[in-house]
């Protein structure tokens, strides 16, 4: 029959369990990537979408702020867009204590590094999870720890959350919440609930707010369950929302930075949540189906088995297999209907994936197979019962396109091996009395058919899940020769804060900055500021992911406005097959530019603000500039026909092009102007798709952008306009595209450029100091007018002329502006993250109330009258009734 664990043995048996947990996801983990043969135990990369846009290069920018080599520090990333708020980044990206872990490894070795702590954390989960099944109900350690490696490595898991790595501390929350809620129920380890909740909400607040609301929801079951009187279950709900509400309270120094982080960030997509088929929902809790935009519920064969058999276990209570079964339906439903998704999106429609709280069910999905195999093992009436309704989700799932035919191949030896573990200890349990040889010989038979079965289909699921984010992802390579020429090119030109440095047009990542250095508009983030997006928009830039993943400016205009002394040229990334590959090596060229701080004349408008923006990004160049240095030619495009081409659509300006079809002889598309002879030609076209040249030679320019209005092509230059001053633009479109009916052409006087930047630099300022979150400027004497700094003027910076008392920055078309009367001689600005103040001071608040809860309790406990042992009747009376 069923043996409890001896209460003596519990720490013993849920140590013993986690690891157990930890061990079996870890080797799991690394088999799937073996067996996938990707990074870094194959020549296939793991760095697809985000991870290598965004998380691997803001570990990498983590490694050089703990070895002291970083721009900037916590509040201030000069390297990013020019300057950007870095809080919120780190609450956002960087949170987890795991994440620390990068600086013992070596900087060329960053993606070894994320992938280590991916792996930890995911090892975390499980252990968390192992701990508490068994605080839940005693049981057999070895199942908790099988159960525990079955939620680490549910589909959400290796699907979805291993490159998302900064998820996977929601995947560590969920169970460590589950047990304060535990702890809150037994009144026990209160300050370490606080601490627990707090900690959970650093290291990945979004996650951790649904595994909050999924926490939220166990405790209450386990309330109803355990039949206590209203006012002790009314009085431990109650300690349950103080110690959540402390916890919060305590990290929201950093919660509340990014919370006001995404106040000022670009607008995402407005989406609308459409809920996916039943037999595509039903087809994510079998191995190795695989989709970017359905839940990935899997959690193995043996933990759905055992959650299917629980309302047909007799051994279980009916009121916990009710109670535990309704909420598994209940979560389901929940992920299915759009008011409900929103709650558990914190009233947000994501972007991306839609179900990013398929893990919750996952864990509900576990904890009931806990309550069954804690029981005692499931009878063949509950194993038949739940084999049953196993065949009719595979049945109504092999509708699904998600289902191919490896995925019988896979699932088909785990229902036998899940099956016959469980028949095993069934028959271990209920047979006749057995010897001690026998019960350990069926017993090691049974682990072995479950333990053997779950790795298998794991590693399957994780390795064909590896595979096809390839297919279905953009990736990157991880770091290799291209990034390390490209660090040392930058390093070899590096003059900041005299000037910046900029990675270049040919990107390897969105982040290259935080990557290979420099200090450049670059910036791919969720937090990437909205004045940040359209400024550099309304100056021709490009961007990718709607606005938040901003591209560098290949023009030399904006780089004497934002002082780019030095820009990086690479060839095309080789790891991009759609790129031309070729190219030479890298290269860096270098200008004259004026320094961070500037002084415009009198009468110059220092609250303009983004607005004022006009349509043509020559003529915005212009006025941040202060100087004419464009013509703006008439212009005349022609299809290769000769003829006009068609209006496009009148959503966006732009006429439409197409590429010639294919076996005709016709000619390109073309644009035709005229320009002085000399002059630079740029091209401006942020909705074309192609390539464009200037006819008689020069290099093909790439412009990139797509038809859902997810990337817009930069601005582009095409060579010096001919002696005979007409030139002609052969266009190449790789799909239907726009081009603008007027101001596509700018040319560029580079005499009159020099002669601005000349002047800029007679009255700038002549030191300029850069410090994390503070900017100090000595002026020449009498200084008039208003000083402008080439940085983005993002919320929270707040600046003073002289001794003045700082006031919040001034706006100058986006950038930090400071009026200037003749008298002062220097400049500061600090930089003060917006909800800093307020969430230091909720932090202040709960840590003072803590301290006073801890010094009334020891207060209680010493007045005491009698003291005496205190006994665990009513835990163990909680413990009998669940």
């Amino acid at each position: 029959m069923h043996r409890p664990t001896p209460p003596g043995d519990s720490r013993v048996t849920g140590r013993t369990a986690a690891l157990l947990a930890a061990a079996l996801t870890v080797t799991a983990l690394c088999a799937a990537d073996a067996l996938a043969r990707c990074y870094p135990f194959g020549p296939r990369t793991r760095s697809v979408n985000d991870l290598g846009n965004q998380y691997v290069p803001f570990h990498a920018h983590l490694w050089d702020l703990l070895h002291g080599r970083a721009d900037g520090g916590l509040l201030v990333n000069w390297q990013s867009g020019f300057g950007a708020s870095f809080l919120p980044d780190v609450g956002t990206y960087l949170g987890s204590p795991f994440a620390l872990l990068v600086a013992v490894f070596p900087r060329d070795e960053i993606d070894l590094a994320v992938y280590v702590v991916t792996v930890l954390k995911t090892a975390a989960a499980g252990a968390a999870m192992a701990w508490l099944l068994l605080a839940l109900r005693p049981g057999r350690w070895w199942a908790a720890g099988l159960l525990g490696a079955s939620y680490a490595l549910c589909g959400w898991a290796v699907a979805v959350s291993i490159y998302n790595p900064m998820w996977i501390d929601g995947l560590i929350a969920l169970p460590l919440l589950c047990l304060v809620g535990e702890w809150t129920l037994r009144r026990r380890r209160p300050v370490l609930g606080v601490l627990v909740v707090a900690l959970a909400w650093i290291a990945n607040f979004y996650t951790a707010y649904m595994a909050t609301l999924a926490a939220g929801l166990v405790l209450l079951l386990r309330l109803l369950l355990a039949e206590l009187p209203r006012r002790q279950a009314l009085a431990a709900a109650g300690r349950a929302v103080g110690t959540v509400v402390l916890g919060i309270g305590l990290a929201a120094p950093l919660v509340a930075v990014v919370y006001f982080g995404t106040k000022h960030a670009y607008p995402g997509r407005e989406g609308h949540f459409v809920p996916v088929a039943v037999d595509d929902l039903l087809a994510r809790l079998l191995p190795t189906t695989y989709s970017f935009s359905t839940p990935a519920l899997y959690v193995g064969v043996t933990a759905l088995l055992l959650a299917l058999a629980l309302p047909f276990h007799r051994a279980v209570p009916r009121r916990v297999r009710a109670g535990w079964t309704l909420l598994v339906i209940l979560v389901t439903l929940s992920l299915q209907w759009p008011p409900t998704q929103l709650v558990w999106h914190a009233f947000a429609t994501p972007q991306g994936s839609a179900y990013r709280e398929a893990f919750v069910l996952c864990a509900v999905l576990v904890i009931a197979a806990w309550h069954t195999l804690s029981h005692g093992p499931p009878d063949w009436r509950a194993l038949g019962a739940a084999s049953a309704l196993l065949a009719l989700i595979a049945a109504v799932a092999s509708r699904s396109t998600l289902v191919h035919g490896y995925t019988w191949v896979v699932l088909l030896p785990a229902v036998v091996g899940a099956l016959g573990g469980l028949a095993l200890l069934a028959t271990e349990g209920h047979g006749r009395p057995a010897t001690g040889r026998r019960s350990a010989v069926l017993a090691g038979c049974a682990v072995a058919l479950l333990v053997g079965g779950q790795l298998g289909e794991t590693a399957a699921t994780s390795a064909v899940a590896s595979r096809q984010r390839l297919d279905h992802l953009d990736d990157y390579a991880p770091w290799g020769e291209r990034q390390q020429r490209q660090a040392d090119a930058i390093a070899g030109a590096d003059g900041w804060p005299r000037y910046r440095t900029e990675p270049g047009r040919d990107q390897t990542v969105a982040n290259d900055p935080l990557m290979v250095g420099g200090q450049g508009a670059q910036y791919y983030s969720s937090l990437t500021s909205d004045v940040l997006s359209r400024t550099l928009t309304a100056l021709g830039g490009g961007w990718t992911s709607r606005g938040r993943s901003l591209q560098s400016l290949d023009n030399p205009v904006t780089d004497a406005v934002f002082s780019v002394g030095a820009r990086v040229h690479s060839p095309p990334d080789p790891h991009q097959p759609w790129l031309p590959q070729g190219g030479g090596p890298v290269t860096v060229s270098r200008e004259e530019v004026p320094p961070l701080v500037t002084v415009r004349p009198p009468g110059t408008p220092a609250h303009t603000g983004v607005p004022a923006f006009g349509p043509s990004p020559y003529r915005n160049q212009e006025r941040l500039l202060g100087s004419r240095v464009y013509t703006l030619p008439r212009a005349t495009l022609r299809t290769g026909t000769g003829s006009p081409p068609q209006p496009g659509d009148t959503r966006r300006q732009g006429l439409l092009v197409t590429a010639p079809a294919r076996g005709t002889d016709l000619p390109a598309p073309t644009i035709t102007a005229r320009c002085a002879a000399g002059d630079r030609v740029f091209l401006w076209a942020p909705h074309f798709s192609g390539t464009a040249r200037l006819a008689g030679g020069g290099p093909d320019a790439r412009f990139r952008s797509d038809a859902e209005g997810t990337q817009t092509a930069a601005m582009q230059p095409l060579g010096p306009v001919p002696a005979s001053g007409r030139l002609r633009i052969e266009l190449t479109p790789n799909r239907p595209s726009r081009v603008p009916d007027s101001g596509a052409v700018g040319c560029l006087d580079t005499a009159a450029l020099r002669t601005a930047v000349d002047g800029l630099r007679a009255g700038a300022a002549t030191e300029v100091t850069v410090d994390d979150g503070t900017l100090r400027a000595e002026l020449p004497a009498g200084s008039k007018g208003t000083a402008v700094v080439a940085a983005p003027r993002i919320a929270g910076w707040r600046c003073a002329a002289g001794g003045a008392a700082e006031r919040p920055a001034g706006e100058y078309y986006g950038l930090i502006a400071v009026p200037l009367d003749g008298s002062a001689t220097s400049l500061s600005c600090t930089f003060h993250p917006p909800g800093l103040r307020l969430g230091a001071m909720a932090g202040g608040a709960a840590l003072l109330t803590l301290i006073l809860l801890c010094v009334l309790g020891a207060v209680r406990r010493r007045r005491a009258a009698a003291p005496r042992t205190p006994t665990p009747e009513q835990p163990e009376r909680l413990t009998h009734a669940l």
